[in-house]
């Protein structure tokens, strides 16, 4: 079964309803990519009228996360992933339509296959950035997740 973006709005609505109510929404996945977007509103600004931070980090870690996900199902192996560590920084106010893109399938790729290989846990950073529709930046995130082959 192939991962896509219709199937992970699905997940979201059971699995991670924060997400899905707050306007989260994957709009393209590759072997190497993956986009997520979500538009300011009500429901998930601040007091400030902006996005709230949480909202613009899960939209960053499901473009990574779903890049993760996409390779261990490629895989065919059973594979635990999981964030060990994240960070992020803000430059500006997040209003408007914000998206999120990972580049990061490569990276994901030699992480996945070294701990096939190996037998050890591995860990890869993945980066999303956030941008207006301006094509101004407005977030930057980094996730650093573990991948373990499961015995």
């Amino acid at each position: 079964m192939t991962i896509t973006p219709k199937k992970l709005n699905t997940y979201t609505l059971f699995k991670l309803p924060a997400a899905y109510f707050t306007g989260v929404r994957t709009k393209m996945i590759t072997d190497t990519t993956c986009v997520v977007t979500v538009k300011h509103r009500w429901i998930n600004q601040n007091p400030f009228k902006s996005m709230f931070w949480a909202v613009q980090g899960m939209a960053a870690e499901l473009t990574t996360g779903a890049l993760v996900m996409s390779k261990i199902q490629e895989s065919g192996k059973k594979v635990s992933m999981l964030v060990a560590n994240n960070n992020a920084s803000f430059t500006k106010k997040a209003t408007g339509r914000i998206t999120f893109t990972c580049k990061g399938g490569e990276k994901v790729n030699e992480a996945l296959v070294k701990a096939i290989t190996s037998g050890e846990g591995q860990t890869v950073w993945l980066n999303a950035k956030g941008v207006n529709e301006q094509g101004v930046q407005v977030s930057d995130f980094n996730f650093e997740w573990t991948l373990k082959v499961k015995s």
